[in-house]
């Protein structure tokens, strides 16, 4: 996976975080969760905040 990959990025995390609320959570740690998936490849400072926002905003999709 790489950080272009939001959807798959959030379904990930939605199911190692079942019980979060993807809006409490500060991109830090969204970036170091990320970063910690299995089969994530790619380098932590390729991110930014658009990417983050991508991916947060992919996981209330799918944790809705």
């Amino acid at each position: 996976m790489k950080w272009t990959d939001t959807i798959r990025i959030a379904e990930e995390l939605n199911d190692k975080f079942p019980d979060i609320d993807p809006l409490t959570v500060r991109f830090t740690d969204l970036h170091r969760w990320v970063c910690e998936l299995d089969g994530f490849e790619d380098a932590p400072d390729r991110s930014g905040e658009k990417i983050l926002e991508a991916i947060q905003m992919a996981w209330i999709d799918e944790a809705s």
